[in-house]
């Protein structure tokens, strides 16, 4: 990937480039092996027990590689890892052996994640499926611990945490661990074929970019008022999709797979954006969210992303990328992630079937499931394998965006990545009853964007 083209940018990334893979490569050959135990299992941990964390789960189970399987479990609601244990039973029974998870290695409460760790040896793996604001709070602690990670996208939601993440995954790389991010499209057959084809020529130079996710309200990113039996620390984090310090909204939640696969294909990372946005429907939700989200992202060569994200019922739908090149245009991915169905097509007129020129063939194999057979692999083999920079970099750059519509300002690369507004500061001392960390207002309601109002920071 090719990094903005600015000097502070540069500096702020903590040697990243050709310098942290150098810096990579020295440490892995300094560092001893970091395996699991001797008789080749991996065991595996699963913090953050929603249904991301257990599809998680499951692919991490279905590698066939080796022997695997689940030890421990941890989330701050017990419904919640109640749920995910049943359902990986149905798949996983205990007499196989690959769901190993007695009551006293279910764990709950905000320390559940350092017990679940516990449970774990170096080499082992621990998945983070929380919502993203614990990111780097997990990452610390297993870092501490030696074991391997896989983590969920987004791993970062505003510029001080970027950092930390990034200087956190010093240490990983200096222990010779393995990290995954769940962006999965890395992962994709199809997608990785199409990209082969675009560096080749066949699109010619990329010009534009477009992408879309418009559908209904997805998720839990519509939030109406707290109900009387909940504290607010614990409703905050259920309803995590309405709260830009827990997820960094629906926009950094929902979009970024769209932004990290068009940057991909484009092999850059855009140098600055500008938006619009709107809070149009709200009936009595009281949560950060806009419904709707139009950005426009400047490359260094000039060439432009356009990015649409809407939540509105009975409005058209979309959910799809596309790339315009200087000879001919491609299909990115066609209706949700997987399958991607990429195609290329002759000139601009996509979905002309007399102007189809390339098809990858279906049926594809799935980017979940490869991003965790690539994982376990390269822990089997030690063979080099950390995503977290390009991660940490995508959620930068849909945090970008955000930014742009919440304030109504051009925002670049090095203004996110230097914002000194971090969401929850006093994130390692949460409690279920103490204060949370977005507070409501006098008139009963959550602070939220105001474009061209509050114009250096998101809310506040």
């Amino acid at each position: 990937m090719t990094d903005p083209k600015t000097g502070a940018s540069r500096r702020d990334f903590l040697k990243t480039g050709g310098a942290v893979a150098a810096a990579a490569t020295l440490a892995q050959a300094a560092s001893p092996l970091v395996h699991a135990g001797e008789d080749n299992t991996i065991q595996v941990a699963l913090i953050g027990c929603g249904g991301r964390g257990t599809g998680a789960a499951e692919n991490a189970l279905s590698t066939q590689s080796g022997p695997i399987k689940l030890v421990a479990m941890a989330d701050v609601f017990e419904d919640k890892l109640n749920g995910s244990y049943s359902q990986l039973e149905k798949t996983f029974s205990p007499e196989s052996g690959q769901l190993d998870v007695p009551a006293e290695r279910r764990f709950l409460g905000f320390d559940a994640y350092r017990k679940a760790i516990d449970c774990l040896k170096p080499g082992d793996v621990a998945i983070f499926a929380t919502p993203p604001a614990f990111r780097w709070l997990n990452f610390a602690y297993a870092i501490e611990k030696g074991v391997h990670v896989f983590m969920e996208k987004p791993v970062t939601v505003d510029g001080p945490t970027s950092k930390r993440m990034l200087e956190l995954n010093e240490k990983a790389m200096a222990k010779n661990l393995k990290v995954g991010v769940g962006l999965m499209c890395r992962h994709c057959k199809a997608r990785g074929e199409l990209i082969d084809r675009v560096r080749s020529g066949e699109i010619g130079d990329i010009v534009t970019m477009r992408a879309y996710r418009q559908t209904g309200p997805v998720g839990v990113a519509f939030v109406p008022p707290k109900p009387d039996d909940i504290s607010e620390v614990a409703y905050q984090i259920r309803k995590f999709h309405g709260f830009l310090w827990a997820s960094g909204g629906c926009y950094s939640d929902f979009l970024i797979h769209n932004v990290d696969e068009c940057c991909w294909v484009k092999d850059a990372w855009p140098v600055k954006a500008e938006a619009a946005g709107a809070r149009t429907y709200r009936d009595d939700c009281i949560d950060q969210n806009f419904d709707t989200y139009s950005v426009e992202y400047t490359f260094d060569d000039g060439s432009k992303f356009f990015l649409g994200g809407r939540n509105i019922d009975g409005v058209k739908s979309e959910f799809a990328s596309y790339a315009h090149g200087s000879k001919n245009s491609a299909v990115i991915s066609t209706n949700s992630h997987s399958p991607a169905k990429c195609r290329i097509y002759k000139g601009q007129k996509l979905g002309s079937r007399k102007d189809l020129l390339w098809a990858f063939p279906q049926p594809e194999p799935n980017p979940y499931q490869l991003e965790w057979d690539h994982l376990v692999e390269a822990i089997r083999n030690d063979h080099p394998f950390n995503e977290v920079e390009r991660g940490v970099k995508a959620s930068l750059v849909t945090s970008m965006g955000r930014m742009a519509a919440h304030t109504g300002q051009v925002i670049t690369y090095d203004e996110m990545l230097n914002c000194e507004h971090e969401f929850a500061p006093d994130l390692a001392n949460l409690t279920m009853d103490g204060p949370a960390p977005l507070q409501l207002l006098p008139d009963g309601k959550y602070p939220i964007p105001r474009p061209g109002i509050v114009r250096d920071r998101e809310f506040g």
